[in-house]
């Protein structure tokens, strides 16, 4: 299983994404079927309409 959460890093600040994934449990309800789940955070920058940031993780 795959979260993934977009933030625009001027606006939420840098980590928003992956710590949004952690803070509110997203991973929570999935975990019971044993399979395994990553977390991937992409922060986008409104400057440079490009990927500014990119984080994964593991529930």
């Amino acid at each position: 299983m795959y979260l993934f959460e977009f933030k625009l890093i001027e606006r939420a600040g840098e980590g928003a994404a992956l710590r949004q994934l952690r803070e509110r449990g997203y991973a929570e309800k999935y975990r019971a079927a044993g399979e395994p789940v990553h977390l991937i955070g992409i922060e986008f920058s409104e400057e440079s309409r490009n990927i500014a940031a990119f984080e994964t993780a593991e529930a």
